[in-house]
């Protein structure tokens, strides 16, 4: 049994990338600030736009529509209270199964929030959403994920492009996920407004970005000294927005070689012959993850067995204060209380290996077979 630690949770936060780090210590060495008109502040004026090209190319975005954040949460609450200002909505749109981020902006604007739900597969109740676009009165902001945290399920973009692009309404988009992973073409889509990560593609946690339409370009939150031309205020963090540029320059052809999609699906296919009675939630998924469970089988008790192994996986957002429970992503699927409750995520990405679905596999029915026992003990 391995007892090396095994990160299996790249959803939460992806390993720093090689060349990440290497931009963020050459950055770290230089003095200035990049509002500076001097050589010191040319120099790292320099760093920040050259990331900006290499966020933008990974994007398919224009260079101008990437503005840089401190995350991906400070993107989208940019997003969603500031362009529920900025366009005047008289209420916001979100899906039962978006991350807290998304859910607790929208509940900010204190504008009324309306809750389209998912079907049993995961993906969003588009129907609910058509009828309330058609209904609405006024100018909604509809905030939607493109890929669930969670379960890795895709959403239907082209169709929800189709429902609200066309429209007066204003369309924002989490693409924390999605980003690097699928092809992206803000530019040329629907979307008015895009939010991306840092961390989540290997670079230090710290950095976002907000993509923004040519007609969006006031939407902001601080106000401050007029930095990324006027749309958010505050020193650029020139080393983590150096780190996030190199990462978007690097990510893909570091996951494309590592082939989590290929990993997962050897991992799901052995689960299931190791255990028939694993479930495994969510269709048309992004194939870096998988989220089951074994009924009977708590994801807190797992979760410690499997770290104590030193095998790292979670069982759902890590950003829900450290909980471990039942996920409302799961519970707005239709999936019972007791299953939820047993539910684990494995997550993998750029430098995951076939020696780590092995540990996993190992490690995970050791864990199974210890929790039986137990359960037999208490018979």
């Amino acid at each position: 049994m391995t007892k090396a630690a095994i990160y299996l949770d790249h959803n939460a936060s992806a390993p720093l990338l090689p060349e990440a780090r290497a931009a963020l210590l050459a950055a770290l060495e230089l003095t200035g600030n990049p509002s500076s008109v001097h050589g010191h502040g040319r120099a790292l004026r320099n760093l920040i736009e050259t990331a900006r090209d290499q966020v933008a190319a990974l994007a398919g975005a224009e260079r101008k529509q990437v503005v840089f954040t401190g995350s991906a949460t400070e993107a989208i609450t940019q997003a969603v209270v500031g362009g529920a200002k900025t366009f005047a909505a008289n209420a916001v749109v979100v899906s039962a199964g978006e991350h807290a981020a998304v859910t607790k902006a929208a509940e900010a604007t204190g504008l009324p929030v309306l809750t389209v739900g998912l079907l049993q597969d995961g993906s969003i109740d588009l129907e609910q959403l058509a009828r309330i676009v058609a209904e609405a009165e006024g100018n909604l902001l509809v905030a939607l994920h493109w890929v669930n945290n969670e379960t890795g399920v895709v959403q239907d973009m082209g169709r929800i492009n189709a429902l609200v692009g066309p429209t007066r309404h204003t369309l924002f988009i989490d693409a924390v996920q999605a980003f690097g992973k699928l092809p992206l073409d803000f530019a040329a889509s629907a979307p008015d407004m895009m939010a991306v990560s840092g961390h989540k593609i290997g670079a230090p946690a710290g950095v976002g970005a907000l993509l923004l339409k040519s007609h969006a370009d006031a939407v902001r939150l601080i106000p401050g000294g007029g930095q990324e031309q006027g749309r958010r205020g505050g020193t650029e963090a020139a080393a983590l927005v150096a780190a996030f540029g190199a990462a978007a320059a690097a990510f893909a052809a570091h996951y494309q070689a590592a082939d989590p999609a290929r990993l997962i699906a050897r991992l799901e296919a052995e689960l299931g012959s190791m255990i028939p009675a694993a479930v495994i939630f969510g269709e048309r998924r992004l194939g870096n993850v998988t989220n089951f469970a074994v009924p009977g089988i708590g994801n807190a008790a797992a979760m410690m067995g499997l770290d104590l192994l030193g095998l790292s996986v979670s069982s759902g957002s890590a950003c829900s204060s450290g909980k471990v429970g039942a996920s409302h992503v799961l519970a707005a699927m239709g999936v019972s209380p007791e299953l939820a409750g047993c539910a684990l995520r494995v997550s993998l990405g750029w430098n995951s290996t076939e020696d780590d679905v092995d540990a996993f596999l190992d490690g995970y029915q050791s864990v199974l077979e210890r929790q039986r026992a137990r359960q037999g003990q208490a018979a």
